[in-house]
């Protein structure tokens, strides 16, 4: 049975705007590159659970409102 990729709906960009940050400032402030919060927001990448739980602590909010499996169609 092979391992099928998890697709996940995020809403960090949602977050991010609430709190009127740049995608430069987030990046700053998590470590990581403006580059990765791109992809992360795009969907392209899905962020190591460190880093998601660092997003959580900084938005006030749980992991499960930044990140969603989504729906099979």
């Amino acid at each position: 049975m092979g391992r099928s990729k998890i697709q996940l709906t995020n809403f960090v960009r949602k977050h991010r705007r609430r709190l009127g940050m740049t995608q430069k400032v987030l990046a700053e402030v998590t470590g990581v590159s403006r580059q990765s919060i791109i992809s992360i927001e795009r969907g392209r990448y899905v962020p190591s659970l460190p880093l998601a739980l660092q997003l959580a602590e900084l938005f006030g909010c749980h992991v499960d409102e930044l990140f969603r499996k989504k729906e099979e169609e």
